[in-house]
């Protein structure tokens, strides 16, 4: 959370940071999940950032200018969750599209293509509700209900 936080607040993308560090997206990505840095990383994270490395080690961060709250953590999440959305959304315009124009070419008196339409359309319907939050079934409180059932007691 730490280096997704300090690359959001420099306003770069996981790409800039890539290049700037020279570390691979995926590296970025599995850290930003996570995922332990191994020492190089953190030291070309540190000097992308302006850093030291041990500011990166820190468990829970202490460095005022790092820390990360709740409320900033579930921002994060909030908009995460939204770019997956539009991500799924502008792949399933995509792919319908192409489906739209192969089914002209292939046999305009049938539109088959409504029916894949129809069914990601569901699915994409699904994930904006889930993404924005206005039908929240499997949320944060459903979460928290499952672990304690798994666990028999109260978190």
């Amino acid at each position: 959370m730490i280096i997704r936080k300090l690359r959001l607040q420099r306003g770069w993308s996981q790409e800039q940071l890539s290049q700037l560090s020279g570390l691979s997206i995926r590296t970025i990505q599995r850290i930003e999940q996570g995922q332990k840095a191994g020492l190089e990383s953190l030291k070309s994270l540190a000097a992308v950032f302006e850093i030291q490395v041990s500011d990166l080690q820190m468990e829970p961060p202490m460095n005022k200018e790092i820390t990360i709250t709740e409320d900033e953590k579930q921002a994060i999440e909030y908009v995460k969750s939204i770019k997956e959305f539009y991500s799924h959304f502008v792949t399933y315009l995509l792919v319908i599209t192409g489906l739209f124009v192969i089914n002209y070419f292939t046999s305009p008196d049938y539109w088959w293509a409504v029916w894949p339409a129809l069914g990601w359309g569901i699915g994409i319907v699904s994930h904006a509700l889930s993404a924005f939050e206005i039908l929240n079934i499997f949320g944060p409180e459903w979460e928290r209900k499952q672990v304690e059932k798994r666990l028999g007691r109260k978190l």
